[in-house]
């Protein structure tokens, strides 16, 4: 099991941390990516398109102001990707929500709150539960403390 975490930016790592200490506490396997959806385009494209084939099971995206990262990666791979919109300077990440969460028909994305990156760790582990009975043992003691 393997979650590819995706910024736009180097700036959106505090995000990224908390994606990844909620995979470390399960035991899941990451990578982290720094991909723009504008700055890079074109390995975003290389990136979704060779998502699956490389192992990845879900791509947990975080961007911020137009926030087209998660949306341009589900646009291009079946891999379920799940977006974090990004607090920005602008209008405090009302601009990066609404960027990730009006996605098309047909093209859907998954979207936790702004700089959610605790609860978007915790979907791809859920996501992930779904094929590995370990992780959904692990989710369940997870809610159990957490409802202590």
């Amino acid at each position: 099991m393997k979650v590819s975490v995706v910024m736009g930016s180097t700036s959106d790592s505090h995000i990224g941390e908390k994606v990844t200490n909620i995979l470390e506490e399960f035991g899941v396997e990451y990578e982290i990516n720094v991909i723009s959806a504008h700055r890079n385009p074109h390995r975003a494209m290389e990136f979704a398109e060779n998502a699956e084939k490389n192992g990845i099971e879900v791509i947990v995206a975080i961007a911020g102001k137009a926030a087209h990262l998660a949306g341009v990666l589900a646009g291009i791979t079946p891999v379920p990707v799940i977006g974090i919109p990004a607090k920005s300077s602008t209008m405090d990440g009302l601009d990066s929500l609404l960027s990730v969460v009006q996605m098309p028909r047909g093209v859907p994305v998954a979207t936790v709150a702004i700089d959610g990156g605790e609860n978007g760790g915790l979907l791809a582990v859920q996501i992930l539960s779904v094929k590995y009975p370990e992780l959904r043992k692990k989710f369940k003691e997870y809610k159990r403390k957490m409802s202590q």
